[in-house]
């Protein structure tokens, strides 16, 4: 692959075949009908994300960015010389820049996006700001079975993954510490982990964050609906469903789903669906914790906490952990 007239070693590990329409399906073959968060993030629904992260109701963004702002030179010197950086899920790149801009002498970046127009433009744009970074894009979804290229799995210095986002959070605790194990495996022993975590709190913040007034993020959620018809042959009508989000304290998380409106049968390819008034499907959790939950849910995957940043009204809150 060349960018800006540079050859970059480009891997494209996405199975070819389509395994959309067999999650959703099962999805929605379930009591609890389900879509999993990740197909939220097609082209439209990225820039509607994009959006949303710009809206004054959602603080994280913003929020964690400040942190990361604000720390980068500690975090830099924390992870050391001659790291290779990791990121799963590195969407458009953003905040990765704060940490590039301190650390010292970097071995590479590798970028992991499931979207291969995301991940090249996201390239592109690094490529121009950091020159002499050595940038390694792998085209592949994180949550999956995970592997890095050869080239990259053989570099014996430390590697340590970037997470931002409260991406982790989309998680149950149960796969949350699954993938967190994951990570481990791809970094081995000694090897650190930075990532950006929401921090529970009055439970107002979040239903604003996530029920805007403006109505972005119900039309991010809908717009669910609108990238089956298309890939899958559907047939909602997303003017049957609306957007509904709220914290469930018990489970300390937030939840997003697409209520129905009416009783009514959708098909999806071949598949028909049964739909009762007031049933929903569940597209995503957001799950917050405290300092102490989240260390305790790290050390269950073998990670040892160094250091953590929170701003000022304790909204969000970045750790570094190293493997041990």
């Amino acid at each position: 692959m060349t960018v800006n007239n540079r050859v970059v070693e480009f891997f494209d590990l996405t199975i070819k075949s389509n395994n959309i329409l067999k999650e959703v399906l099962v999805g929605l073959s379930k009591s609890q009908k389900t879509i999993p968060p990740k197909f939220l993030y097609d082209q439209k629904g990225s820039d509607l994300f994009e959006k949303i992260c710009l809206l004054p109701e959602y603080y994280p963004t913003r929020t964690e960015n400040k942190i990361l702002k604000n720390n980068a030179h500690e975090m830099a010197e924390l992870i050391g010389p001659d790291a290779l950086l990791i990121e799963p899920g590195s969407g458009s790149g953003d905040k990765v820049r704060h940490l590039l801009r301190k650390l010292k002498n970097p071995k590479g970046y590798i970028p992991i996006e499931i979207s291969r127009e995301i991940l090249l433009r996201m390239t592109n744009e690094l490529d121009d700001e950091f020159l002499e970074l050595n940038i390694i894009p792998v085209c592949a979804d994180f949550t999956g079975d995970l592997e890095l290229p050869l080239t990259v799995d053989s570099y014996s210095g430390k590697k340590v993954i970037f997470f931002p986002g409260s991406t982790i959070g989309n998680l149950v605790p149960e796969e949350a510490i699954r993938n967190l194990k994951k990570f481990g495996k791809l970094i081995s022993s000694g090897g650190g982990l930075l990532i950006g975590v929401d921090l529970k709190k009055d439970s107002k913040i979040f239903e604003l964050a996530y029920d805007d007034p403006e109505g972005v993020t119900a039309t991010f959620n809908l717009n669910l609906l609108e990238r089956l018809n298309r890939e899958l042959d559907a047939s909602f009508d997303p003017s049957n469903f609306s957007h509904e989000a709220f914290y469930n304290e018990e489970l300390g998380r937030v939840e997003m789903h697409l209520k129905s409106q009416i009783d009514q049968l959708v098909k999806v390819n071949q598949t028909v669906f049964r739909f009762r008034k007031g049933e929903t499907i569940h597209t995503e959790n957001s799950y917050k914790y405290s300092v102490e939950e989240f260390c305790e849910l790290c050390s269950k995957a073998k990670f040892e906490i160094k250091r953590y940043w929170k701003d000022e009204n304790s909204l969000f809150c970045v750790y570094y952990f190293e493997k041990e």
